[in-house]
């Protein structure tokens, strides 16, 4: 391995491409694969079950009742020997939020539409300390339309959900401040992460014009790159997975650049925090199809309902 480039294992390959890494209280690690619309989930000892998610599974959050909840973008198209989608697949009918019985593996659907609106492509999602979740919708993509996407808030019961703030574009990547008053939110197309301040469950304030949908902006990278999903360390850092570069850039919450940490695939997905001590990244590394992990050098934030 490179001198430049940080120790990591890895511990699957032949992804179809990785996403929403979830590392569970056993020890075992929860990956979805968007374009072969299923979830690994791969334990300490190398055994591996596999669990069918028709659609797009992308991320994963362990809800207060122990059930897994998932983002699901509905299905994407793929082209001729191309890892990456290019729009929605010819079965697609809208996107949803989804729910998995580990135990049996049964995965239902919660939430297809909010108010009268269908979901489009649910990406990711964080829960807080009452048990809701906020999700960004990223918006589906085709031949020349784009659906816009939006940020939701929902109960796990399947009979509460909100529209927190539509229209933006293209939100990635949500995590939550480790007290629990701000999400923040990974803008793909702009490459650049924005701030929500918190006063109600489900609701924000928003900034005026010319914020274009009442964020604050934290960060804006200066060259060209995409943003993908992201994790948020103890200290309260924004680590959050870069397209183009392939690295993980973390930041501060003040919007302050701390490190990229390079990763040999310019499509670095995702990162989530596991391990006794929470210093162990797990990283999804997508156009080769790859989990991968490496000793962080820091605790990552415990997760609401994580254990």
């Amino acid at each position: 391995m490179s001198a430049d480039l940080p120790e990591f294992k890895v511990l699957a390959t032949d992804m179809g491409f990785p996403e929403g890494p979830l590392a569970l209280p056993d020890g075992s690690v929860l990956v979805t694969e968007i374009r072969n619309q299923r979830i690994q989930r791969i334990y300490p000892d190398g055994r591996v079950d596999m669990i069918a998610c028709p659609g797009g599974p992308n991320g994963l959050a362990r809800g207060p009742d122990g059930a897994i909840y998932i983002c699901n973008n509905g299905g994407n198209s793929y082209p001729p020997n191309h890892f990456a989608s290019s729009g929605p697949s010819a079965d697609y009918q809208g996107g949803s939020i989804d729910r998995l019985d580990l135990a049996t593996g049964v995965v239902t659907k919660l939430y297809t539409h909010c108010g009268e609106h269908k979901l489009s492509a649910p990406n990711d999602l964080v829960f807080d300390t009452l048990g809701g979740m906020y999700f960004t919708d990223f918006g589906k993509k085709y031949d020349r339309t784009r659906a816009h996407g939006g940020i939701y808030y929902a109960s796990i019961d399947g009979k509460s959900i909100t529209e927190v703030v539509y229209p933006i574009s293209a939100p990635n990547g949500i995590g939550m401040s480790p007290d629990g008053k701000v999400i923040y939110i990974a803008e793909t197309e702009t490459a650049r992460i924005w701030a929500f301040d918190i006063v109600a469950p489900g609701k924000v304030a928003k900034q005026p014009t010319p914020s274009p949908h009442g964020g604050r902006l934290v960060y804006e990278f200066t060259h060209y790159d995409r943003l993908d999903s992201m994790g948020i360390d103890g200290e309260g850092n924004i680590c959050v997975g870069t397209l183009v570069t392939g690295t993980i850039t973390v930041v501060t919450p003040a919007g302050k650049f701390v490190r990229a940490v390079p990763i040999p695939d310019g499509y670095v997905t995702n990162i989530c925090f596991g391990g006794a001590d929470l210093m162990t990244a797990y990283i999804t590394v997508s156009s080769t199809g790859k989990l991968v992990s490496m000793k962080w050098d820091r605790p990552g934030l415990k997760l609401n309902f994580s254990a």
